[in-house]
């Protein structure tokens, strides 16, 4: 009777990570919402906000280092949209027209844009538990998984 207690109380254990992951997947709106990224050391805050028609848009509203060497806010000056390079850095948008493709339980069908670099890549995104979003980028097939922890 113990080992099939114990059997069942491993077997449960090991089922909740899959149950969290498919619940926070499953509504598209669960990815509304403020994250904490952490790239290289670099922090910013991104909300995460649903648009008119239906799709979603990622934008930065904070980092940890807004100001250049010379206490100016630093801009998007590597955006290759020359419109959008005098966008202060914690205003860029980073994701927009992210679809939720419901059939996969995940969202994905755009671009992420990184300004540390300037250029955009395909992106998924996934949680992996209630208040970690894991965003994969690729371009062509060769990517970098990063992952935003949820704070709102």
């Amino acid at each position: 009777m113990k080992k099939l207690i114990v059997t069942l109380l491993c077997a449960i254990t090991m089922a909740l990570p899959t149950f969290a992951q498919n619940t926070f997947n499953s509504k598209a709106d669960n990815i509304i919402g403020e994250y904490l990224t952490d790239r290289g050391g670099s922090k910013s805050k991104v909300r995460v906000t649903k648009a008119a028609d239906g799709t979603y848009t990622a934008q930065l509203f904070w980092v940890e280092n807004p100001n250049d060497a010379n206490g100016k806010k630093r801009k998007d000056v590597k955006n290759p949209d020359k419109n959008l390079r005098n966008t202060d850095i914690d205003k860029v948008v980073i994701i927009k027209g992210l679809k939720y493709i419901k059939e996969d339980k995940q969202w994905g069908d755009t671009k992420i844009y990184d300004p540390s670099r300037g250029f955009r890549v395909n992106v998924t995104a996934e949680f992996v538990s209630a208040d970690k979003l894991k965003l994969r980028g690729t371009v062509f097939g060769v990517g970098t998984t990063i992952y935003w922890q949820k704070i709102k």
